[in-house]
């Protein structure tokens, strides 16, 4: 099951068509790891394998006892990508809120995005265009229920680490960013800061149902 998703999207590189398949849980990261250090605070380095994908409980009380920022994955080249969709269910009894981390008066939110290899994280100089957040239309409020969300890798609304560079300003980056890519996933945070975390002021869980990149 390791290499399930590597070994189709292989297998179907040559026809142009990108695996559906999304890897198991083992081969997902909680993170992001930068130098040493895990930016989920308190966050184990891998969901919990369920029946259907994955999930992780939201650390819950304050911000002191941890906050979740990137789950991802390694997919490979994303340039004959055009599309991610994704359905999960959020379980929270009545009342819980999803805090930002660095934003408590925001929402909390999930949302999609991907990375160029190579990335050093200062967002400086070429490194302001290798990572990709999609467009603030899919952003959702994170909250109890299935929810399915979905971008589209054309859409020119892509915005890069730096606010305000969009995909349809520099296309060049934005495709060889696709072909270069590492990481893929999930970032929770706020509208205003999509990966800088989030947690629960009560035992909440989040399960990854399906992730499909055409």
């Amino acid at each position: 099951m390791r290499y399930l998703f590597a070994l189709i999207a292989l297998a179907l590189a040559h026809t142009g068509t990108l695996a559906s398949a999304a890897p198991p849980a083992m081969d997902w990261e909680i993170g992001p790891i930068i130098r040493g250090q895990n930016y989920s605070v308190n966050m184990p380095p891998t969901p919990m394998p369920t029946e259907r994908g994955w999930a992780f409980d939201f650390p819950n009380s304050t911000k002191a006892d941890g906050h979740v920022h990137y789950v991802t994955f390694d997919p490979g080249s994303l340039r004959n990508a055009t599309l991610i969709r994704v359905r999960y269910r959020v379980d929270a009894r009545q009342g819980t809120r999803f805090v930002p981390q660095e934003d408590s008066h925001r929402p909390g939110t999930v949302s999609l995005f991907f990375q160029r290899r190579g990335d050093n994280w200062s967002a400086r100089g070429r490194y302001a265009l290798y990572r990709w957040y999609a467009p603030a239309h899919t952003v959702q409020e994170i909250a109890p229920g299935v929810h399915e969300m979905i971008a589209r890798l054309d859409d020119p609304q892509w915005g890069s680490v730096v606010g305000g560079m969009k995909a349809g300003d520099r296309p060049r980056a934005f495709e060889t960013s696709l072909a270069k890519a590492n990481r893929i996933g999930l970032v929770f945070g706020s509208t205003a800061a999509r990966g800088h975390g989030v947690y629960a002021t009560a035992p909440a869980r989040f399960e990854l149902l399906d992730f499909e990149i055409r």
